[in-house]
């Protein structure tokens, strides 16, 4: 007699012989990282976009300064022409972060291929910045999209964890000065039901700053609308929630460009700029 805990011989995937036309099925893996490969940008002659190329020397030294003093240098994009705007915007691409601005005016930022540096968009707004973060990012991020009600916020049934988190929050918020060691609430760790996060979504409010990086699975980045509260949630491969987080700080690490991330900016512009002399 068979051991009852082995499976019976003979059953299950690789254990009949297969037709000739038959293909073993394999189940999907995740696929890999995205990286960095050099895109040489098109045009038909150099002379034509002189101004872009130009330009594009301007914002590699811009990522050199920023690496140093991790200011922000913002460049106007509304004097070129139609072939260098294209020729920028070809060289810059679309890298992995972007950022929805609400407030007036409403704007979008998506960061280029090349870390630190952002192309901004919305009604009169058409630049291009160097900065470890968009300086907007900072300015808006808690403008109340929609407001805290804090303790306000009306209670459902089924609440446990969520009141004692929510003034640990308050407090952390209001006593926060810039420059601060994040204050870091790990909700993956920490007991709580689902009414524990709806009210505490009601309680905190919604702020005017989202971030969304994609990279090996998703991070989503989304200010509150109390001041220096930030919710942090990371996404596997197969978009399932692995890290819920608030953080207290300026802004979260995860969505800032480091001075290592400029610097190789600045090299891999120039790079691409000597492709093409």
């Amino acid at each position: 007699m068979s051991n009852f805990v082995m499976p019976p011989t003979g059953f299950g995937p690789g254990s009949q012989p297969l037709a000739e036309d038959d293909e073993l099925q394999y189940t999907i893996m995740p696929q890999d990282m995205r990286t960095y490969a050099p895109h040489t940008p098109e045009f038909k002659d150099a002379s034509d976009v002189a101004a872009g190329t130009q330009f594009m020397h301007e914002v590699a030294a811009a990522c050199a300064k920023c690496a140093v003093d991790m200011q922000s240098y913002s460049f106007d994009l509304s004097g070129f022409d139609d072939t260098n705007r294209a020729f920028i915007a070809d060289t810059l691409g679309e890298g992995e972060v972007s950022l929805r601005l609400r407030g007036i005016p409403a704007v979008r930022a998506q960061e280029s291929f090349f870390a630190g540096v952002w192309l901004l968009k919305g009604e009169g707004v058409n630049r291009v910045e160097v900065a470890p973060i968009p300086a907007l990012a900072l300015t808006r991020a808690h403008d109340a999209h929609r407001p805290a009600l804090l303790t306000a916020a009306p209670k459902p049934a089924g609440i446990a964890n969520a009141p004692a988190l929510l003034a640990e929050l308050i407090d952390k918020s209001a006593s926060y000065q810039k420059g601060m060691v994040p204050h870091v609430i790990n909700l993956t760790l920490l007991p709580h039901t689902e009414p524990d996060l709806e009210w505490l979504d009601a309680a905190l409010g919604e702020g005017a700053v989202t971030v969304l990086s994609r990279g090996y699975g998703n991070c989503r980045v989304t200010a509150t609308a109390l001041a220096n509260v930030w919710r942090v949630q990371f996404y596997n491969s197969m978009d399932t929630l692995i890290l819920d987080t608030f953080e207290v700080t300026d802004m979260p690490e995860v969505a800032l460009a480091a001075d290592e991330d400029l610097r190789d900016s600045d090299a891999r512009i120039r790079d691409v700029m000597e492709t093409i002399k």
